[in-house]
């Protein structure tokens, strides 16, 4: 990973959207039938949780602008070392 992923708590709008989102979780696994780990996974904002159905999975490169960034403090920044060593994709 070349750069440091969004903290949670990141509003972000991604390419082609038209609705904000807010990231509550870095390198998540998809449960679909192809698993698949992405950068982030993030809710409508300001709404928040509404369902399943309202959760989304995306990558870095989908996010056009980041409205707000997440807290950062020493924590976080220790965290980031973590995430690095998570594969992009899920290991066979």
């Amino acid at each position: 990973m070349d750069q440091a992923l969004l903290p949670n708590g990141s509003v972000v709008l991604l390419k082609g959207g038209d609705k904000k989102l807010v990231i509550y979780g870095r390198k998540q696994m998809s449960l679909g039938e192809e698993q698949q780990i992405y950068d982030y996974i993030g809710v409508p904002y300001p709404e928040g949780f509404i369902n399943e159905q309202y959760t989304y999975v995306f990558n870095h490169a989908a996010v056009e602008q980041v409205v707000f960034e997440g807290y950062r403090d020493e924590d976080e920044v220790k965290f980031q070392d973590v995430l690095q060593q998570v594969p992009k994709q899920k290991p066979e």
